[in-house]
Parts: structure tokens; sequence; C-alpha cells
């Protein structure tokens, strides 16, 4: 088959998988939708993560609304995630690098259910304006409103005309309202101050239910002039079918399933936030961009889409931190041609942005420090903790990776500084009121690059050799034990510093004659 035309066809293909959960009873949006899927995230184990979809919705007001929707679809695990993808778990990656590599470019369409429905003009409001859609307050007792959090937001630069899809929060501020949280140096707002040098408001459109690739390509952070509509048909191995707006001049896809146009002023701003991040903290008030809307259009079987986000792990640190690992595995491999990259892991308690762990199998010393150096390179923001490991290292596993910094680095050598960076959302960059806390006296904030690799031979890792615990995997499972999932490294294995003579004596004590390597041993016995 094909890509999936919509997120109704991606919500089927979650439920035939057994990866969706149907909740049919009444549930208030602005109070109990959010946190009954947020506890799947503080209760159970990712395999076992699904998709909610909600189908019976009211509100704190006492409405009710005949728009069911749905939370966690993209990546309330990695095994969601792939099938949004088509591809299985350990394909991601590589399946993320063929698309950046090899872009499909969109093509126009005359219409698509993305406007059966239109609401421009005198008739914006007829149906509630933004108050037609179930909009879930994302972490009730502390966020200050309802906010888009699958907003994709669609932007030209003026300069260029080159398209940008990126995905930011919006907070609902009234009917026709809402805020646009997007900071330097992220590309919504470098199109923006390029309007306000301009003078002219920024158009804009937000994409929301839109098939899964959408999703994935707003939430990557590729490079600034890369149109994401291209890299999204990359995924797909499609091009994507775009609809014109009716009230701003942008392209938006012609299957998603709910649009909302408008405008961006650049001649004012407003308060927005506090709002939960993805630091796992609440973020402060700041003052923002905002949006208003000139046009809405929509399917007339629409599903809203929401993503879980706020305190790590989530969907969104999901979302982001598999998007992120794919983008800096091809731009490490690909653009810094650096040999020897093998896998790059974003830690979802890093809120999939701060821990970075690169696994490498060095040809020479250089080549680590030149991957962690890349890494802080690309952005003045996130990355705050950058670590090499060896190809033994599982770079998700924080045992494994712990193991690798308890004994395989010495802080003293293997452990660089990396001060002028930027960060204004993590709580230990300053004081939250500090006015300059965005970039602290006297060099902003930090990274750490931490090489833990092997620096010479080691000798073996003390685990049994792979032969006995496959045959005590054998015998395991003969028992009908509970299920396995072992951790990298689960046997044991030669690193190096191990002579023929452990290695014979090793072999004799397997065949139970280990008392000949007593008598060899009191042969060589030493008087003192």
């Amino acid at each position: 088959m094909g890509y999936y035309k919509d997120i109704v066809e991606h919500i089927k293909g979650l439920e035939d998988r057994g990866k969706l959960v149907r909740i049919k009873r009444p549930v208030n949006k602005d109070t109990e939708l959010m946190p009954l899927v947020r506890l799947q995230f503080r209760g159970l184990p990712e395999e076992q993560r699904k998709a909610f979809l909600f189908e019976n919705i009211f509100d704190s007001r006492g409405r009710e609304y005949h728009i069911p929707v749905v939370v966690a679809c993209h990546a309330a695990s990695r095994e969601i995630y792939a099938i949004g993808m088509m591809c299985r778990t350990d394909e991601i990656m590589e399946k993320w690098s063929h698309a950046q590599l090899n872009p499909i470019k969109p093509v126009m369409a005359a219409g698509g259910p993305a406007q059966e429905e239109i609401h421009a003009g005198d008739g914006l409001l007829e149906h509630g304006g933004l108050d037609e859609f179930p909009v879930p307050i994302s972490t009730p007792g502390i966020d200050n409103a309802p906010y888009l959090s699958s907003a994709n937001w669609v932007t030209r630069d003026p300069e260029t005309g080159i398209r940008n899809m990126g995905n930011y929060r919006a907070m609902v501020k009234s009917p026709l309202r809402t805020g646009v949280y997007c900071e330097e140096p992220q590309h919504l707002r470098t199109h923006w101050e390029l309007c306000k040098a301009r003078g002219i408001p920024l158009q804009a459109a937000i994409v929301i239910g839109g098939p899964p690739n959408i999703g994935f390509a707003a939430t990557a952070k590729l490079p600034y002039g890369a149109d994401e509509y291209e890299v999204a048909g990359g995924i797909a191995g499609e091009p994507i079918a775009l609809v014109k707006c009716k009230t701003v001049d942008l392209e938006v896809p012609a299957s998603a399933h709910i649009i909302i146009e408008g405008q961006v002023p650049t001649d004012s701003m407003e308060r927005e936030a506090p709002f939960g991040e993805f630091t796992g903290y609440v973020g402060k008030e700041t003052l923002s961009m905002y949006f208003n809307v000139t046009g809405i259009t929509h399917c007339k079987t629409a599903v809203y889409n929401q993503f879980l986000s706020q305190f790590p792990p989530s969907e969104s640190s999901k979302l982001r931190g598999v998007a992120m690992e794919a983008t800096f595995y091809k731009f490490l491999k690909n653009d810094c041609a650096i040999a020897g990259v093998l896998d790059v892991a974003f830690h979802e308690s890093g809120g999939s942005e701060q821990y970075c762990v690169i696994k490498m199998k060095k040809s020479h010393p250089s080549q680590v420090w030149q991957a962690l150096h890349a890494v802080v390179s690309r952005h003045p923001w996130w990355r705050k903790i950058v670590i090499a490991v060896d190809e033994d290292i599982d770079p998700r596993d924080p045992d494994s990776v712990n193991w690798a910094l308890s004994f395989r680095m010495q802080p003293h050598s293997d452990i660089r500084i990396v001060t002028g960076r930027s960060h204004d959302i993590d709580p230990s960059a300053a004081p939250m009121d500090d006015p300059e806390r965005r970039y602290p006296k006297p060099d902003g904030v930090s990274s750490v690059l931490i090489n833990a690799t092997r620096k010479w031979d080691y000798p073996p890792v003390s685990l049994p050799r792979q032969e006995f615990m496959e045959r005590a995997k054998q015998i395991w499972q003969e028992e009908g034990l509970p299920p396995l999932k072992l951790k990298v490294p689960w046997h044991g294995y030669s690193l190096g510093y191990w002579s023929e003579r452990n290695e014979q004596e090793a072999q004799l004590a397997v065949q139970g004659r280990y008392y000949e390597t007593g008598e060899k041993i009191k042969e060589q016995r030493t008087e003192v």
C-alpha cells in the first residue's frame, strides 16, 4: 500500500496493530483528557504505551464537541513512531536519512478534504472560530489556557519565497487569536524578523491533523531553507499534495483535517505563558508574537490532533528525540563526513535536547572530538551534555552510558567545557527573573563534551561469553520464565587486553580441567 492518505488511515493503522485506546465515555477536555493520557507516561513501560482517541468530549463551560481528539498517535513510543514512518524501529534512522538526502517536491491539487468546509469573512464566527475545536488544556492547574500543541506552522521567507513548516505552541486567546511561541533562531521567528524589517505582517497557516509525515517533518530541526514538505514527501515516498489557502498566500496539505489561516503582526507583541515545558518545569511568562485568524477550513469529519508535551518522557520528547537523532546522524555522517558514527541518541530525561550520546567506531582519536564539537556547533541553545561512546555501548540505555562514563574516561583529560551558548528555557541558566538569563554574564551558558571511549586495550567484559549466555536464554525460555529485554552488554567479549594463557585457562575451566591450572600455578610458586 501507499503512504497514509490522512490521519484517519493512520489511526486505523495504529488500531490494527493494537496501539490505540478508544475512550467513549464523556471526558472534560479542560480537566480530564490530557491527565488520562499522561498517566501512561508516568506508570507504564514504553512498549505498553498507546495512542488515545476521545470520542465524547465536553468542556468546563458545559459545551459538547462533535470533533474527536487523538493524542499520542505520532510518538507515544518508538514503535508507534515507526508505524507512522511505515518501517521497523531499527530502520527509522536510515529512512530519515534517505528522506533528507532524497526529498520529493510537492504537487498542487485542485482541492481536498482540508477545504471541505470554509469559514472566512463574515462567516468566520458562525461556527465559533477556534471554539469549534476541542483544544485540551495540556497541564490542568498550571497552564493559563488551552494551547495548540500540534500546531504545524507554515510561513514563507519574504526574500527567497522558500516555505518553512515548524511546530510551535499556540495559546488560545480568543475565538480569532492565538499566541505564537517561537524564539530566535527558529525559522518562523526569522521570517517574522524579515517581515518586521519590511513593515508588513507575516502570513501564516496552522496545519493540524495531517498524515504523520507532516508532524514528523515539522518537528525535525532541519536546516534553514529546507522545505519540510519535500522531506515529508521523502518519508512517504511520494509527493505531498498541496492546496492554496483561501485568505493567505500559502500552500497547505490537501489531506490535513484542520487549517487555520491568518497573519502574525510585526508591530506589537503580547504576554504569553506560563506553560509546562519540555524541561519538566513551567516556562516563564514572556513577550511573544500573536496570530490573528483570517480563515478556517476543515474536513467535514475532522479529527483534532494534540501532542502530549511538557514533563519528559512525553509524546513530544519522543517525537522530537527521534527526529533529532535522525537529523544529527545524517549531519555527522554525511554533512560532516565523520567516519565511524554508528548512532546518535537524545535521552528523553533531558527533554530529547539536552543530553546527547554519539556511538562511534573510531579509527583515530580526533574523530571523537570532531563529532562532539559538531553537535554543539549546530545550534546555540541545546545540547548541554554530549558524550561519545564506543560501539559496544547502548547509547539509549543510561546504565550502559553510565558504565562508560565511570570506567572509560578521566575527567582531567576527557572533559571539555564549551561556553558562549544560550538557553532561555533551562531554569539552571540563571534566576528566572534575571533580565539577562538568556545569555548570563560573563560567557552565557555552557555545554560539556565527554570522550567516554576507550583509549587503549581493556580486559574482557566480566560477563559469561556469548555461547554460554545463549544456552542460558534457551533454558530460560524452556522453563517458561518471564520475557527478557536484555541490556547491552549482555555477554562477555574481549577488548584486547587478554593473553593466550588467559584464554587457555578459561577454556580449561569450562571443561572442568581447572585443577590443571592449579597445578601449573603451584609450579610457578614464588618464595617471599
